[in-house]
């Protein structure tokens, strides 16, 4: 029996997670993207958008383990990384391992976590490793942290470091639905439609593979050297403090090679950089004060960067 190309098993994830995600197709298909691509997706947005209910049903949709952290004040660093235990029976330390140690790990409400607490991901979702008394603990492949935050709620959070900030890929920002996908919203609570009645539709080996071949995805020089102006450009900006680093770059050609695979192509076009410079970039950025005072946002000046800085034309690529 053949394998699923990386179209397919976008298309199988995708539609699964529609069945109770409902009105959001763009959100969903960049959640999709950047688990093909294995790479970290923090979901920010005001209370009841289904930013937990995208991550559970992306997580309940492959074929592999999946953990939640429920962040809190009181959450230490060794419930995420694991503890090594002593057993007095047989004298000697055991390693238990944490919440990290699952394919896909919902780290819900990540900012209610103390900042030593959150510094216990840097690790895992840099290296996708886990150091506990100087011993390595390889997590299960392919990984993927999905972190949700409420960006309005103040009291009891806790900023993310911009250290933390460029570990995720991509931010995703759900947004209200539309009157008719909120009806339909409406009607599938009723009817009792939940995350946990999904079913895995992808088994982990084909999501593993589909990794794989979305990672060998054609990308031409030119897309590499568009990249690298767009992140330049944000360097040099004059309302930003500090611009995306070069990880910021690679993660824009990783999460665009993801891109690729969603529309069926084993190459990379300008067009699919654009589709993902918002998400991948505007959390990298910090404005400057006066930037802040006059309200500007970081996806505006994405938008400008983006205006700015000419494409390479599809001949230039091959494609």
């Amino acid at each position: 029996m053949s394998k699923p190309s990386p179209y397919e098993v976008y298309e199988r994830i995708s539609n699964n997670v529609q069945t109770v995600v409902r009105g959001k197709p763009q959100v969903v298909r960049l959640a999709v993207a950047a688990l093909l691509a294995e790479g970290h997706v923090l979901v920010e947005d005001v209370p009841g958008l289904g930013k937990t209910t995208l991550a559970r049903c992306l997580a309940r949709s492959i074929g592999g383990t999946w953990s939640r952290i429920q962040f809190t004040p009181d959450l230490l660093p060794g419930d995420i990384t694991g503890v090594q235990v002593y057993h007095q029976k047989v004298e000697r330390f055991e390693f238990h391992s944490g919440g990290v140690f699952a394919n896909v790990v919902l780290a819900d409400e990540i900012n209610r976590g103390t900042p030593k607490t959150q510094s216990a991901l840097l690790e895992v979702m840099s290296e996708r490793t886990v150091t506990v008394d100087s011993v390595r603990h390889e997590v299960p492949r392919p990984f993927l942290v999905i972190a949700t935050q409420n960006p309005i709620e103040m009291e009891g959070t806790y900023r993310l470091p911009e250290a933390q900030l460029d570990r995720f890929l991509m931010r995703l920002q759900v947004g209200y639905p539309d009157l008719d996908a909120e009806i339909m919203i409406i009607m599938s609570d009723c009817a009792g439609v939940s995350p946990d009645e999904l079913n895995p539709v992808v088994s982990l080996a084909d999501l593993q593979q589909a990794v794989a071949q979305v990672r060998a995805a054609h990308v031409d020089r030119v897309i590499c050297q568009y990249a690298a102006r767009l992140a330049d450009a944000t360097r040099n900006h004059v309302d930003l403090r500090y611009g995306a680093s070069p990880r910021g770059s690679i993660a824009l050609v990783r999460a665009a090679q993801a891109i690729a695979a969603t529309h069926n192509r084993g190459f990379v076009t300008p067009d699919d950089i654009k589709e993902v410079a918002l998400p991948v970039l505007g959390h990298r950025l910090i404005l400057t004060s006066d930037a802040e005072l006059n309200q500007r946002s970081a996806t505006s000046i994405v938008e400008e960067v983006l205006a700015a800085t000419p494409a390479p034309t599809m001949s230039a690529t091959g494609g």
